[in-house]
């Protein structure tokens, strides 16, 4: 089988991006606070928290996007977009945005298994949003895929 190379990033490395992300999330807050969007008090939240990613989209009250990001946006690569830590950075953009579109009170709908799912709503709640409702909208079979025929020797 042969040995298996480890690769180690240095000091320098590991400062390097961590630079990057935080450079990436204060590009992505002034472009949050630089955007226009119509004057409303409630809307709608919707996590989609997945195994690579955790996207959040913002809408009003009918369902009309406002504003969305993900952790992919923000800058994180790889595994880390997963993260519970890169789901709380997209929580935080969004509520900027939420706010500078002036809502305060948002329904919370999340769906997948991501790990992201609950650090979205704490960092939502530290960041002045009002949830008002939960609800898991992940999609679940009722009776699964239909099963293969049986096998005749």
């Amino acid at each position: 089988m042969g040995k298996k190379k480890i690769i180690k990033q240095t000091d320098d490395q590991l400062i390097n991006e961590t630079n990057q992300v935080a450079d990436a999330i204060k590009v992505a807050t002034d472009k949050a606070a630089n955007t226009k969007i119509r004057s409303i008090n409630r809307g709608r939240i919707y996590v989609s928290a997945s195994y690579n990613n955790t996207l959040i989209t913002f809408t009003d009250e009918r369902g009309g996007v406002l504003g969305w990001s993900s952790s992919g946006a923000v800058g994180f690569k790889g595994s880390k977009k997963s993260t519970p830590y890169a789901a709380g950075k997209v929580a935080e953009i969004i509520a900027q945005k939420m706010k500078k579109a002036g809502i305060e009170i948002a329904n919370y709908y999340v769906k997948g298994v991501g790990s992201g799912r609950d650090a979205v709503a704490r960092s939502l709640t530290n960041n002045g949003i009002t949830i008002n409702m939960m609800k898991d909208i992940t999609p679940i079979p009722h009776n699964g895929c239909r099963p293969r025929k049986v096998r005749r020797v």
